[in-house]
């Protein structure tokens, strides 16, 4: 009896010790930071686009903010539907958090007015503050899509649609820096992101 109880001890302390030691390694988790070729970190730099509500949106609007960031276009026939169904997931999980904010660009800004955007964005119940749809200059958006959010971005006539643009989800943190790359058409990546942005949260 003596010997099956301390086994019972033992083997209960054993799963204690695991238990800290899960729990420490989640504390101490870091995410990797993207760099460019010439080894400098890779940051968003200075932009300027308008959004659903007919404001202008900088860089300014997201200071000390950590955001997710995609490329999209309202009459996408493929993979947007998905995307936005799964951002609203991050949207619906952080929208209490202030700290927390979306920028979803539309490539196709011939189409994507401001007031295309703006019902767009009432469809899926989310307020500007929060979530931002913009649009703007396309040799713009799709400078800063390819060269800082390292995504495609890009008119092709051979594709659904008439353009060729990733389902990429980019988690950016306070500091304007790339710290994430996920598939926003999949529901474990996308689970990824969140947790992600946990630690960036924790992050000094």
């Amino acid at each position: 009896m003596k010997a099956m109880n301390f086994k019972k001890i033992a083997l209960g302390l054993a799963l204690l010790g695991f238990v800290i030691l899960q729990s420490c390694n989640t504390k101490q988790r870091t995410l990797k930071i993207y760099y460019n070729e010439d080894s400098t970190e890779r940051k968003i730099p200075d932009f300027e686009f308008i959004n659903q509500d007919g404001k202008t949106v900088t860089q300014n609007d997201f200071e000390n903010k950590i955001y997710v960031a995609d490329f999209f276009f309202t009459t996408c026939p493929t993979i947007c539907p998905i995307m936005k169904k799964e951002m609203l997931r991050v949207h619906e999980r952080f929208k209490a958090n202030p700290e927390i904010m979306i920028l979803s660009h539309s490539i196709d800004p011939r189409h994507d007015s401001v007031e295309v955007l703006k019902e767009y964005s009432a469809r899926l119940g989310v307020k500007s503050e929060k979530w931002h749809f913009v649009t703007g200059d396309r040799k713009k958006i799709y400078e800063i899509g390819e060269k800082s959010y390292m995504v495609t971005a890009q008119e092709d006539s051979t594709q659904q649609g008439g353009y060729l643009h990733s389902g990429a989800f980019i988690l950016v943190d306070k500091k304007r820096r790339v710290r994430g790359l996920y598939d926003g058409t999949k529901e474990k990546e996308v689970n990824k992101l969140m947790e992600d942005i946990e630690v960036l949260l924790d992050e000094k």
